[in-house]
């Protein structure tokens, strides 16, 4: 085992970790906004809302991840949308911002299926008296979602949405694939410049473990005082 390495490398995995946080943020806010919308298609009393909500959701999450990066990736090529470059989060970023994107963009739609199955039990699981308390006040079906059950629901499923971005976190390595520079990425650079096959994937590792178990033990007091506050 050597890791003199890193005397020389370990710039690589700082950018690389930063890159990886925010891929992560982006994709888990932009999963975020599509989940809520599609749990509330799914729980929708319109059938074609019903069945859009149902469709994305079970086609996203029976196809592999890499095939989706592939198609979002050269399919926007294909189709001709380009992203124009932001010269100072090109900069920031050290990738091309196309890429980026591209990334962040599969990224969000693959988090966006679970998000939304984390949503709809969250909705679920508010008491459905809520809703005819706020349907006698005069509300509409969509106001008393709005202000009485999705913000009970959101209290409800905040452990499993942090969970789903330590799940992004990690599968956000597979876009080294397509050459963003990620924690992965950058480990494979310097599996290229050292010759060692082990040991940078190794480092790799520790540093995914440094970025996820704070945020695990934050999360999980997090449920700790909800509990107790209930």
């Amino acid at each position: 085992m050597n890791f003199t390495f890193l005397e020389r490398y370990w710039s690589f995995y700082l950018v690389g970790a930063k890159n990886t946080i925010m891929l992560a943020v982006t994709a888990v806010v932009f999963g975020t906004l599509i989940g809520l919308i599609l749990a509330v298609c799914r729980i929708s009393k319109n059938g074609l809302l019903r069945f859009a909500g149902t469709a994305y959701v079970e086609f996203i999450r029976g196809t592999p991840l890499l095939v989706q990066l592939f198609i979002i990736y050269y399919g926007l090529q294909a189709v001709g949308i380009r992203f124009p470059d932001v010269p100072l989060l090109s900069g920031i970023l050290g990738i091309n911002f196309a890429d980026f994107m591209a990334g962040v963009i599969t990224m969000g739609i693959n988090s966006a299926a679970y998000v939304c199955e984390i949503f709809r039990s969250g909705i679920q699981s508010v008491d459905r008296g809520q809703m005819e308390a706020g349907r006698s006040l005069g509300l509409s079906y969509g106001a008393s979602l709005r202000h009485i059950i999705i913000p009970q629901a959101i209290r409800n499923v905040l452990p499993a949405l942090g969970n789903e971005f330590v799940v992004v976190i990690k599968e956000s390595s597979i876009v080294s694939i397509i050459g963003i520079a990620d924690l992965m990425y950058k480990a494979n650079t310097v599996r290229g410049n050292t010759f060692q096959p082990f040991e940078p994937l190794l480092v790799a590792a520790v540093v995914y473990f440094l970025l996820t178990f704070p945020l695990s033990k934050l999360l999980a007091h997090i449920e700790r005082r909800m509990r107790k506050d209930d």
